[in-house]
């Protein structure tokens, strides 16, 4: 009998682990053979999974709670997968899919079934997050369309903005200067004296 070891994966730092954890102390996976990756999905960075790799040898067991938490799509799923259970030689049992447990029908059907199922897993959790990402699309548009604006609110002009704006327009205020005056950055009060300008010539 091997170690046994646990690895959770949460791709952003807005989301907790608690519900892998708890899936983890449920089967008895000890503390200090956790390893937790809380990285961006869209780097994909994962130090502690690396980590694990050159931990486990042949025979270890590492649980992970489902399928999507060891790639980020199909093919990088099914490549970790054959990492581990033929380069490795390690076993890998999925907590939320009883059927993807190498320890058991390690006879040619039982392979050869897991591997079936694998790829349809995997294959399902990469669609989903392809839809859910064109939904979010889809949303994020819809939004704009009702005049819902995204990001942070544009400053306000300031008080003095046009009488600052007329001097630096005759030259006697630099861009630098005339920032100044109103309180902002530069780059920000010539967009703002561009689009003022603009503004001005379209009512004549």
């Amino acid at each position: 009998m091997g170690n046994i070891y646990g690895y959770i994966r949460v791709s952003s730092k807005d989301q907790r682990e608690d519900r892998q954890q708890a899936a983890m102390d449920h089967i008895h996976v000890p503390r200090q053979n956790l390893y937790i990756d809380r990285q961006s999905g869209k780097d994909f960075c994962r130090p502690m999974y690396c980590r694990l790799l050159e931990q486990v040898k042949e025979g270890d067991l590492i649980y992970i709670k489902s399928i999507d938490r060891l790639g980020r799509n199909y093919k990088e799923i099914l490549e970790q997968w054959r990492l581990l259970t033929k380069e490795k030689r390690v076993d890998l049992c999925i907590l939320d899919m009883p059927l993807l447990d190498t320890r058991t029908g390690k006879d040619l059907m039982g392979t050869f079934l897991a591997d079936i199922v694998l790829a349809v897993l995997s294959y399902v959790a990469e669609n989903e997050r392809a839809n859910i990402r064109q939904r979010q699309a889809e949303g994020i548009a819809a939004a704009r369309a009702r005049g819902v604006q995204f990001g942070r609110p544009p400053r306000p002009m300031p008080e003095n903005f046009q009488e600052i704006y007329e001097k630096w327009k005759r030259k006697e205020l630099s861009v630098a200067e005339a920032a100044r005056e109103c309180g902002l950055p530069q780059t920000t009060f010539y967009d703002k004296a561009r689009a003022y300008g603009k503004a001005l010539e379209a009512e004549m």
